[in-house]
Order: C-alpha cells, then structure tokens, then sequence
C-alpha cells in the first residue's frame, strides 16, 4: 500500500482588508500543492470556524493563508493550537508581536537593528493643542503614516505638510485607532525572507522599485500586476547582501518567530533599517518571497512542503 496522503486544512479569506488577497493567493497555493501528497480541503474563517473545530481530528496539518487582522496576528494561531493542529509559521506569540509595528520596532532596536525614528498617535492625542508641534518636534517631513496593525500598506501614506499630516492621519484612523507616525527614509526599498526552525536560512535579496506612478510600495503596487519592478536577486554588494540577511535573521529571532518570515529594510547609503516583518507573506509564485525562494533553488511546490516539514517538525 503506498502511503497515506497528508490531510491539509487550506485557511483563506478571513475577516481582514486582506480577504480578497488572501482569495486569490489561497487559488495559487491549492494549484501548487503535490496533489499525489495532499489530501486538501478548503476553509474560510469569516465563516468554517464550527467546520474547522468538527474537523479537527481529521486534519494533519492546517495551511494558514490569511492576511492582516484575524489570521495574522495570533488568533487563528490560537485557535488551531486550541484544537492541536499543527500549522506553517508562527506561533500566537510571535504573530502577535510581529502585526503590532510599534512594538515590532521597540524590538528591533533592543536587538541592535537601526529603526527610523517615530512617534505613536490617536484621536485623543489630535485633540491636544499644538499636537502637531509635539511630533514635529523629533520628526521632520516628508513622514510615513500606517495603521499600528495593519497589514498590505492600508491606510498607510506619506505626507509633506501639516495639512497633509492630519488629513492622512483620519485616513489611518478608518483602519487602526492607533497610528505610526514615522520618520521617512530615502533609499531602495528590499525584502529579506528567513526559512526555519531552530536552524535559519536567509533567502537572496529581492529589491523592490515602484513603477512611476507609485510614491512607495503601496496597496495598489503590491497586487497591481506590472506596478512594480522587483529583482532578485538585488544587485548588492557582498557586504550589504550579507548585513541584510543577519538582519532578517535578527528581526526573526527578535519577534519570536518560527517557519518562515520576510522582513522588508530600506538600504540607505551605507545604512540598513528595517520597517517591518510579515508573518504570512504573499504567497502566488510571483509573490516575493516565493521568489527569492525560487532563486535559493526552492520553486513553488518545494517551498510549500518546505513549509508544512517545518510546521509537522514544529509539532
């Protein structure tokens, strides 16, 4: 009898602004999978969570592809833990520390990572005179503002003026009632993905070059196909590839994170900054990391079972 086929939970869509992109990588991720390994069934949070419990003790592994709020940040993680089915990438731990870029950023900086300046705000806080005064204080434009736990840049902006700064502001609030206000860094914009366990590998560098229309590496530029122009591998110097990569590595181990991350980092002149780190990046096999995967001599298929190894071993 040949052997049995690894039962597999695919988890997409979910509640966040991320749904349709979960959707639509969730179309890819199920094509890729070695049907003659997998025995696959789809779930949809917003809506399976009873199926997904009643089903608990006929699932081997759970495939979590959701994005954002509710699916990135440790709930989903905590459920699936509830109900002891393994899954790919981090725990509820690290999920959650990771979509929170405030303290994200506090981590990173006690883990000897440059991080651009930056200030925290709420409504309560715009309420203040001169409230503007107080963050131009450290700050100088242009500035980036993104909603502290959102995920794809939404809400996210950069501004140039204090009217442009309270108007971006009540943008981000429709998605978060707590906003970054961070120091804008000129530089090109990479990625860097870490595979692993206890023993971490760093992918090839993909830069990442917003078409002329884009100021930044926005909503529209992630999933726009043809907005952006990404190269991997990045044309660094040895030294700069390498710096990048420790980082990675760092910001992984500093977020307490396990299976798989992808930070993104501005290189400037000789400096690096990291911004932030996803815990379930965009996985379609033009995604980046799926990329940079394919440059390491994974392609597709082989990152997927890459993945669902670490999740089983992780158990």
């Amino acid at each position: 009898m040949g052997k049995d086929k690894l039962r597999l939970a695919l988890l997409a869509g979910g509640k966040s602004g991320e749904r349709e992109v979960s959707l639509k990588g969730a179309e890819e991720v199920y094509k890729a999978f070695d049907k003659n390994r997998y025995d696959i069934k789809r779930y949809d949070p917003a809506t399976d969570l009873e199926k997904i419990a009643a089903d608990a003790s006929k699932i081997d592994a759970a495939f979590i592809l959701l994005h954002g709020l509710f699916g990135e940040d440790g709930t989903v993680q905590g459920f699936l833990d509830l109900l002891d089915i393994p899954y790919q990438g981090s725990g509820v731990l690290g999920s959650a520390i990771a979509m929170d870029k405030n303290l994200s950023k506090i981590l990173y900086r006690n883990n000897g990572l440059n991080v651009a300046a930056w200030a925290m705000v709420t409504p309560k806080d715009m309420a203040k005179q001169g409230w503007d005064n107080s963050i131009l204080q450290d700050l100088q434009f242009p500035l980036v503002l993104k909603p502290v736990r959102q995920g794809s840049s939404l809400g996210m902006s950069i501004v140039q003026s204090k009217e442009e700064l309270s108007t971006g502001l009540q943008e981000a609030f429709k998605y978060d009632r707590t906003v970054m206000v961070e120091q804008f860094i000129s530089g090109r914009e990479i990625t860097v993905g870490v595979i692993g366990n206890d023993e971490l590998g760093a992918l090839p560098l993909v830069e990442i070059i917003p078409g002329d229309k884009y100021s930044f590496f926005d909503y529209e530029a992630k999933y726009q196909p043809g907005a952006t122009n990404e190269i991997c591998p990045a044309d660094f110097d040895t030294k700069t590839t390498k710096k990048a990569q420790h980082y990675g590595i760092t910001a992984h181990k500093a977020l307490q994170l396990r299976g798989y991350s992808r930070t993104d980092m501005i290189v400037s002149g000789d400096d690096i900054y990291v911004l932030e780190t996803n815990t379930i990046p965009g996985m379609t096999p033009t995604s980046l990391l799926p990329q940079a995967a394919a440059e390491y001599g994974l392609d597709f298929s082989a990152l997927l079972d890459r993945l669902i190894e670490l999740a089983l071993e992780k158990n």
